[in-house]
């Protein structure tokens, strides 16, 4: 059993060994992107929901009238 888990460590080390890690200014750079990305996409959201949540309601409004 323990025979087992000591050598997936050993193998685990290898591995990760054998890794390329990314530059810390690569690592920056992607951070930005991926933060830009999520407020560009939480913008659209936003102007989506305010568009569709005031044509709901403009068509709302209109069908209850049309019922008086």
């Amino acid at each position: 059993m323990f025979g087992k888990i000591s050598r997936y460590y050993t193998e685990v080390k290898g591995e990760l060994k054998k890794t390329t890690w990314p530059k810390w200014d690569e690592v920056k750079n992607t951070t930005i992107v991926v933060i830009i990305t999520v407020f560009i996409f939480a913008g659209f959201l936003y102007l989506s929901d305010l568009v569709l949540s005031f044509s709901v309601g403009a068509m709302n409004d209109f069908l209850t009238g049309l019922m008086r």
